[in-house]
């Protein structure tokens, strides 16, 4: 049961990548922070929250696991270096995002200094 749901996001993912035309790579950048903010936006939350990070990540693992079990490489080490470098991929922007929003909130906010007149153009 768990394989052909595993093989059925598979292949969900491969026309959806093809379809859109954006690299693998790409699209779990995008995704990623996408995700963030549609998690922040549905859960009525900052992305100073960890919530929608810790979101994001659990769906990137799950992702993870079905292309683990839902692909044969050859060399079991390339597979799980491309499962280790997609969930760098997916998680670099949401966990930079997540730590100016937690430290930094002056960036995301009203709050944040105005520029003198001259440096506003």
């Amino acid at each position: 049961m768990l394989d052909r749901i595993g093989m059925a996001w598979f292949d969900a993912k491969t026309f959806a990548e093809h379809m859109i035309g954006f690299s693998h790579d790409s699209v779990h950048v995008i995704a990623g922070v996408c995700l963030q903010f549609l998690f922040a936006a549905l859960l009525r939350v900052s992305v100073r929250s960890l919530w929608p990070w810790s979101l994001v990540i659990a769906l990137e693992v799950a992702n993870e696991w079905a292309d683990l079990h839902g692909e044969v490489w050859p060399d079991l080490a390339m597979q799980w270096g491309e499962s280790a470098k997609d969930i760098l991929l997916t998680m670099g922007l949401p966990t930079l995002i997540l730590a100016i929003a937690r430290f930094r909130p002056q960036l995301f906010g009203a709050s944040a200094p105005s520029l003198p007149k001259e440096d506003e153009g």
